[in-house]
């Protein structure tokens, strides 16, 4: 069997309720719907809608993988700082950093 060719992606998710999600995919756009229509993963049930802050591409899902432990070790605040070094993050909290330590809701 050929190796798989596709593109693996590693992503972060703010959720309504302001806590972040991270998970792999080979389709980011197609597993953001899956999360807004409750059929992603049980923990972004109930917090939608989500929002994508970052993604990082991988050469393949063992990869991914490796990567998503990686950062799931990250506390929150490393996890803000990665996504604002990588210039993404919500228009809401641009050049501010975590919505949830300015005060922001969501």
């Amino acid at each position: 069997m050929p190796p798989d060719s596709r593109t693996w992606w590693v992503y972060i998710l703010l959720c309504a309720d302001g806590t972040l999600y991270t998970g792999i995919t080979d389709d980011v756009a197609r597993r953001t719907a899956a999360h807004n229509r409750g059929r992603g993963a049980k923990y972004t049930r109930g917090r939608g809608p989500v929002e994508v802050l970052y993604q990082e591409p991988q050469p393949d899902k063992s990869a991914a993988l490796r990567r998503e432990l990686a950062l799931k070790k990250l506390s929150r605040a490393e996890k803000w700082r990665l996504i604002q070094t990588a210039g993404a993050g919500p228009a809401c909290c641009t050049g501010r950093g975590d919505p949830k330590e300015s005060g922001i809701r969501r």
